[in-house]
């Protein structure tokens, strides 16, 4: 079998597994299933969950958006979803605690498989303080090269960004692979994926924020 017949067969075989990926989708509905969180402040972000999409507006403020996995999509190792920004806060230093804002933070949460099933359903603030947690979380922010890994200052061990887009306005379509960056940012095997969060935060520049995520799947 010569070279082209192999790179013919070879994309054939990814295409089919990437199609295969897709028809088992999980599609993660902007409805009741998500809570928010607050850090430690009175003041939070504004939501409006509206089936596909979710509308973000950030005045000042910071809190995460939440909802726990179905059970049936733990083994989940890849995502996508589509986002924009139409106001932007400035780019900050990511690794700053108390002066990291961004426009948008996707946070994908993995814990072993005991600790997911004695915590199924729990809120953020539980599966967030378990040990064996541990989160990838993709950030529009900050002004770093793309695909970059930063120790989160909120919790190095257990938290890392993956720099995603520059601060600024724009809209884009996102897919990842959350298997390969886990081992990338932990040097591990992901656990099983329990939880997704969304979070905008611009209360340490009093930035504003209106931003859009949308069609979020994993698979």
């Amino acid at each position: 079998m010569n070279k082209s017949m192999l790179r013919t067969f070879a994309a054939v075989a990814i295409s089919a597994s990437l199609t295969g990926f897709q028809a088992s989708a999980e599609i993660l509905k902007f409805d009741n299933s998500w809570t928010e969180q607050g850090f430690l402040r009175l003041w939070t972000n504004d939501y409006d969950l509206a089936g596909r999409q979710l509308k973000v507006t950030s005045d000042g403020t910071v809190s995460l958006l939440y909802r726990s996995v179905p059970k049936s999509a733990w083994n989940s190792k890849m995502a996508s979803w589509g986002w924009s920004v139409a106001q932007s806060v400035v780019a900050t230093d990511l690794t700053r605690k108390g002066g990291d804002d961004r426009n948008l933070a996707i946070y994908f949460v993995f814990m072993d498989q005991a600790s997911a099933e004695k915590l199924a359903g729990a809120s953020a603030r539980r599966v967030l303080r378990n040990a064996s947690t541990r989160a990838l979380v993709y950030v529009w922010g900050g002004e770093y090269p793309r695909g970059k890994i930063l120790r989160s200052p909120y919790g190095p061990n257990q938290l890392k960004t993956v720099t995603s887009r520059v601060a600024g306005k724009g809209a884009f379509s996102e897919s990842v692979d959350l298997a390969a960056d886990f081992q990338r940012a932990f040097g591990k095997t992901a656990g099983v994926l329990v939880g997704v969060g969304i979070s905008a935060d611009s209360d340490d520049t009093d930035g504003m924020i209106s931003a859009v995520v949308k069609d979020l799947k994993i698979f």
